[in-house]
């Protein structure tokens, strides 16, 4: 294949990836009678165990005022709490309640089994190779990431 016609496989191949990625993910966290969003927030939460709000806004890629919303239902579902910091009075702290914890690992557990099931798949000689070139692919993001944030 051409060197030219390779970024077209490439980035079809990561469409691909990424909609089989989010179809195992939302079909694993559209449970719980709470919303994808407030699900990817619970999933930030509970892996941070404690986490700032602005941290949470970053790691999600949302606006504060956005990921607020979505607080305050994990607050009124009593899935999570906001709590005021208390060195820094201006800066709030989201942690899970008990059972955002219980939802928080049942997410995690399911999840595990399903890509453990999906490496297991992959032939046993061909799993270290696939998780390296993951890695690379991901190094790359990220050079270009920062490639983009300098000033030219």
């Amino acid at each position: 294949m051409a060197q030219n016609e390779q970024h077209k496989q490439l980035r079809e191949l990561i469409h691909s990836l990424e909609q089989k990625t989010n179809a195992l993910n939302n079909t694993q966290m559209t449970c719980c009678n709470i919303t994808l969003s407030q699900c990817h927030a619970l999933g930030e939460i509970g892996r941070a165990k404690e986490i700032s709000l602005v941290e949470l806004s970053e790691a999600l890629g949302l606006e504060n005022s956005t990921l607020s919303r979505t607080v305050n239902h994990l607050v009124d579902a009593e899935v999570a709490h906001r709590d005021t910091n208390p060195a820094n009075r201006r800066s709030i702290n989201i942690s899970l309640t008990e059972e955002g914890q219980h939802i928080f690992d049942n997410i995690e557990n399911c999840l595990n089994s399903h890509y453990e099931q999906l490496l297991q798949s992959i032939p046993a000689d061909k799993r270290a190779s696939v998780l390296e070139s993951l890695q690379i692919l991901l190094d790359a993001f990220a050079a270009l990431e920062q490639s983009k944030a300098e000033p030219e």
